[in-house]
């Protein structure tokens, strides 16, 4: 250290102490996170999914299964060792499609809520920014879309633009981006009011640079929390719109499209419709008690107690 210019010397101790308190702030938001047994099990349960999504190709018992390839022999079994879920009305092994359907389920969620969040921070963050007319102009077309229930918007959309899943996640992302607009909005007309926030106006930073630099970054925290509690309710809404028609389509192996082609089967093969519905009731579960966690883990009144 003694060969180094003393301003990298009085630099390295700031870094290092800089290091260390945001390792401290981890271990911290860890601890409030995994400190609930349930919250333990759902991020366990998330984790495994999230591997099944990457490796269901590969670990599929039946991979034809997956592809929609119909076995005339092996017609609506019941769960066995050689198929763990039973088979549908087309022999195909139900647990290599429910392996399958978390890829689908998982994917189409995450980007549901990605296009969500990404255009509702824009807009709520430029609307919080630029205040005046601008401001109410957006607020009041998030009204407009607000005042109708989000997953029958959905579903008219969809079925304007024709039945399939990529018309199923555009339609979720166009009527889910007021909420985080609204959301952002909020919590952005408070940051804006802070005094680094009028320090940088004051030293000549464009408005650009305020909204997307200063704003956005210190409101994002509550939209975190709602992205991971939305996770389970997009899974569940896909799921709806795949059952009633307008998502997923045959022979995609999809939770909700599963349920739907295993209607008429329910009495003779309850098989069929349980675990695609388990499927969906776990995945929805662990996402919420996710977003439990980490509105604990954003809540500065909650890691004061921790």
């Amino acid at each position: 250290m003694s060969g180094l210019p003393a301003t990298k010397q009085a630099a390295a101790p700031v870094y290092l102490t800089a290091s260390r308190a945001r390792w401290r702030q981890f271990r911290l938001q860890w601890h409030v996170l995994s400190r609930n047994t349930l919250q333990k099990i759902a991020i366990v349960y998330i984790a495994l999914l999230v591997l099944v999504a990457i490796t269901a190709p590969y670990i599929a018992p039946h991979p034809e299964s997956i592809k929609g390839t119909a076995s005339a022999e092996e017609v609506l079994k019941a769960p066995s060792w050689h198929h763990l879920f039973g088979t549908d009305e087309f022999g195909r092994d139900i647990f290599s499609r429910v392996l399958y359907g978390a890829r689908i389920s998982l994917v189409a969620s995450v980007i549901t809520v990605f296009l969500s969040v990404t255009i509702g921070c824009i807009v709520g963050v430029v609307a919080a920014g630029m205040r005046g007319i601008i401001d109410d102009i957006i607020m009041r077309i998030c009204d407009i879309f607000l005042s109708f229930p989000m997953i029958v918007l959905a579903i008219v959309i969809a079925a304007f633009w024709g039945s399939g899943l990529r018309n199923a996640v555009i339609a979720l992302a166009i009527t889910g981006w007021p909420f985080y607009a609204r959301l952002i909005r909020g919590s952005a007309v408070s940051v804006r009011e802070r005094p680094y926030v009028k320090a940088a106006h004051s030293i000549g930073a464009s408005q650009r640079s305020v909204i997307f630099r200063h704003i956005l970054p210190g409101s994002i925290g509550p939209v975190l929390t709602m992205a991971s509690l939305d996770l389970g309710s997009i899974v569940l809404m896909l799921a709806a719109m795949s059952f009633l028609g307008v998502g997923a389509q045959p022979p995609l192996p999809e939770w909700g499209l599963m349920i739907n082609q295993s209607r008429t089967y329910f009495l003779s093969a309850w098989w069929y419709m349980a675990f695609p519905g388990i499927a969906i009731s776990l995945t929805v579960l662990a996402f919420n008690l996710l977003g439990d966690g980490l509105n604990e883990v954003l809540s500065p009144r909650t890691r004061g107690r921790a």
